[in-house]
């Protein structure tokens, strides 16, 4: 069924993470896969550095499906793994990085800009489901 927000699927059908992956290419864009109340679960492919950003008015979650990625903040980094999350704080700045391509969950409230206040060639459109 085809539903507000460009969704594809019906709510109880399986979401299979690989076959939404391997339908896109682009690097720091995030894809809607899913929603639950006000939150969105978006998929995202990462590769080099992304910009010093914050989201002023909520958290964010970075869940790693695939690869391996850093979170910098201004005192220290953080190292994801496969399997490994983390929820970074409203108004904290922080910079994503990875070497080699890395696949992520972001899970944040439907609306919230990728680099937040920051306008950036990384801004990306937002609600684009996969």
């Amino acid at each position: 069924m085809d539903g507000a927000f460009g969704r594809t699927q019906r709510m109880a059908d399986a979401i299979n993470l690989a076959q939404k992956f391997a339908k896109f290419s682009d690097h720091w864009s995030p894809k809607v896969v899913a929603e639950m109340n006000d939150y969105q679960f978006k998929l995202v492919k990462l590769q080099g550095n992304f910009v010093w950003h914050d989201h002023a008015d909520t958290d964010e979650v970075f869940l790693v499906i695939a690869g391996e990625m850093k979170i910098e903040f201004r005192d220290r980094t953080v190292t994801l793994t496969k399997g490994e999350m983390v929820v970074i704080t409203k108004g904290v700045e922080h910079r994503p990085h990875a070497e080699s391509e890395c696949q992520a969950m972001l899970i944040e409230p439907r609306g919230v800009v990728n680099t937040g206040e920051t306008d950036s060639e990384f801004t990306a459109a937002n609600d684009v489901w996969v």
